[in-house]
């Protein structure tokens, strides 16, 4: 019966340095597994701002050709690129709109600021923590 109670008690005694381990190693993983997840949510977000901002652009470079009662002037089209850059809360400033060689010429650019702190220390982003996306489109006159 002794060497049965000295069994348990040395499985009792590994199973609670097993569970102290557990803890330590999850501890050190889950920033990691944050930061990576954090992260990849960011980069969806880029590329959602990004492709909005470009079909922004390329609306009004349409707009700006084929439609002259709601996009006769500049003043115009931006408006119209601004009205369809939705979610991005740009104004008609973030555009500039020139009659190019290859037609109506759109360009817009927005500063994308990164919620995920792990890009703040990243060398391409600085210490503003923010990147600049530019879209061109140009719709043949």
């Amino acid at each position: 019966m002794g060497r049965l109670a000295t069994g348990y008690r040395r499985h009792r005694s590994t199973w609670r340095r097993r569970q102290g381990s557990v803890a330590v190693e999850f501890a050190i993983v889950l920033p990691v597994l944050l930061m990576i997840l954090l992260g990849l949510i960011d980069l969806g977000r880029v590329i959602w701002s990004y492709t909005t901002l470009l079909q922004a652009v390329q609306v009004s470079a349409r707009c700006a050709v084929v439609d002259k009662i709601n996009c006769g002037t500049a003043t115009a089209v931006q408006s119209y690129a601004a009205s369809h850059a939705w979610g991005l809360n740009l104004t008609s400033s973030a555009f500039s709109v020139t009659m190019a060689a290859c037609g109506a010429q759109v360009k817009g650019t927005m500063a994308y600021q990164f919620v995920t702190p792990w890009f703040y220390v990243a060398a391409p982003f600085g210490a503003t923590n923010t990147l600049t996306l530019t879209a061109t489109a140009c719709y043949p006159a």
